[in-house]
């Protein structure tokens, strides 16, 4: 199937060279582009929230009144099966969409197998000169560009601030200070003070980086989520739980945890830019000056979050990959990341962005920014993705008690080995 993959994107390749020099062309699906004027249709599969989605709909579609002759088609996806089903989709070649929107994590691993489409060498050229190093590293595999950064983001500690207010306690900077912070709110108000998801191991990330450590160290091929820094790390966050600091469910961790925390159960929650407008649409934030967000607390040795966000990257299997990079170029632009930013709380990647009026001043964008500046970079290795999914199913034991830190550290270790053939 990559072979064919491979043959196709030569064909595109040829065709769009034909078209630079003039003329009418088509496209390797049949698209008729005159004088290179883009027809067709360009699928988009978007994995964007509820809170999101319309939004990217609608700006999606205006890609049309910029080219006329091409249709948008968009597809929601929903996040938690994206992976797989872009996966299915692109080695089979049926109903393939030409555009995806891939975690960060995705990247590498998609283009190892190839499926993406090289980005084209004048986007490039862009990429690396107005977008942040660390978002447009996130679409590197090999030394070639096969992604562009739509959006980038962190984690952070999302606070209600009269609740806080309220028992008297400021938003805490460490885990121990959390404790305290929860006490207090336990003591004035009967709430609970943190939920804790249990049931995504990317909530895992910041106790493992506050802790001085990483899932692996890919420079030297070494699995460490099993060394001192993980078991310590399972410890922290278990002991969230068992303090009785943090609440956490072992299954739908997002419903639980914004519900909970919308509606005044919880005074605090870790999460990222995404949750924003849906946090707003809660009883508690009817004035949305009542959301506070702060640095994720620090661990024994740092406050450590991880950097995410998504990446826009073309099916080498398209029909029309002029037209879907064209599509991809539109969604990075700095027009687009601006109104994403103003209407969604998103942050941009490109670099000149922040300095737009409705950028500056959005006080969210403004808080992660810094944040997304200090924040982790994960392993862009092809098994990245695949390394949550184990992880998943110990982190959960381990935060509810299921499995104690010690061998939650050591099944994680066992399973990462079992997948990155030949590490230490």
């Amino acid at each position: 199937m990559r072979r064919g993959i491979a043959a196709t994107a030569l064909v595109a390749t040829l065709a769009l060279a034909a078209t630079a020099c003039g003329g009418d062309t088509k496209d390797n699906g049949g698209e008729t582009k005159a004088g290179g004027e883009l027809t067709g249709t360009v699928t988009w599969w978007d994995t964007s929230n509820e809170a999101e989605k319309a939004s990217f709909q609608k700006i999606a579609e205006g890609f049309t009144a910029k080219h006329p002759k091409v249709t948008v088609k968009y597809v929601n996806v929903p996040y938690g099966d994206a992976q797989n089903k872009v996966k299915n989709a692109f080695s089979s070649g049926a109903d393939a969409p030409d555009v995806i929107r891939a975690d960060v994590g995705w990247v590498a691993d998609f283009a190892s197998l190839g499926y993406l489409d090289e980005v084209p060498a004048d986007q490039v050229k862009k990429v690396d000169a107005e977008f942040l190093p660390q978002a447009a590293a996130s679409g590197r595999f090999d030394g070639k560009t096969y992604a562009v950064p739509q959006v980038i983001d962190t984690l952070g500690l999302f606070y209600n601030k009269k609740m806080l207010a309220d028992a008297g306690v400021q938003p805490p900077k460490t885990l121990e200070e959390l404790k305290t912070a929860a006490a207090a709110i336990k003591a004035k108000t009967g709430k609970t003070g943190l939920y804790l998801r249990g049931d995504d191991s990317y909530w895992f990330l910041p106790f493992i980086y506050g802790e001085g450590g990483d899932l692996v160290d890919a420079k030297n091929k070494t699995v460490t989520v099993d060394g001192p820094a993980g078991v310590k790390a399972f410890k922290a966050a278990r002991d969230l739980v068992a303090s009785g600091a943090a609440v956490t469910n072992a299954t739908d961790g997002w419903t639980n945890m914004q519900t909970a925390f919308k509606s005044g159960e919880v005074a605090m929650m870790i999460n990222g830019p995404w949750a924003v407008e849906d946090s707003y649409a809660g009883e508690q934030f009817k004035d949305k000056a009542n959301l506070g967000i702060a640095t994720v607390p620090a661990g024994s040795v740092k406050a450590g979050a991880p950097q995410g966000g998504h990446d826009l990257a073309v099916y080498a299997g398209s029909k029309n990959t002029a037209a879907a990079h064209a599509f991809v170029e539109y969604m990075t632009s700095q027009e687009v990341q601006v109104q994403s930013a103003k209407e969604l709380s998103l942050l941009p990647t490109r670099t000149a962005a922040y300095e737009q009026p409705d950028v500056k001043n959005s006080e969210m964008v403004q808080f992660f920014k810094p944040a997304v500046d200090q924040s982790v970079q994960r392993a862009w290795i092809p098994e990245n993705g695949s390394l949550f999914e184990p992880l998943k199913v110990e982190y959960t034991k381990a935060v509810t008690g299921a499995s104690s830190p010690e061998d939650a550290a050591k099944a994680a270790g066992v399973e990462f080995r079992k997948i990155l053939k030949g590490w230490k």
